[in-house]
């Protein structure tokens, strides 16, 4: 099992987690999702308290990562497969992402 934690705006909005190669779940954090400042990460992600399941990973966090010559470029330096979508959202953890969404990972 694999996790990545999301933030919008600097705020912890809830956790993306690959459980199996074809089992993903994004859940959003409990203060998030009662705060009433706080927006949906996305508009096919609205908020929720129940989670979000899928047999395929979220097409909005796919569409985080870089695309070409530069996510090759970046497999290759971080010796991650092209196919391992979840991977490659955790060699971007810390790094500029579109938008005001940033996904980090906590190191054990």
């Amino acid at each position: 099992m694999r996790t990545v934690d999301v933030y919008l705006d600097n705020k912890f909005a809830g956790q993306l987690t690959e459980r199996d190669r074809d089992e993903y779940e994004f859940a959003y954090n409990a203060q998030y999702l009662v705060d009433p400042e706080t927006p949906a990460i996305a508009l096919s992600l609205p908020k929720r308290e129940e989670p979000y399941r899928s047999n395929r990973i979220f097409p909005f966090f796919t569409n985080l990562l870089p695309e070409g010559s530069n996510r090759k470029a970046m497999c290759t330096a971080f010796k991650v497969d092209e196919h391992d979508f979840f991977g490659m959202l955790e060699m971007i953890c810390g790094k500029d992402c579109i938008g005001n969404v940033s996904l980090r990972k906590e190191e054990k």
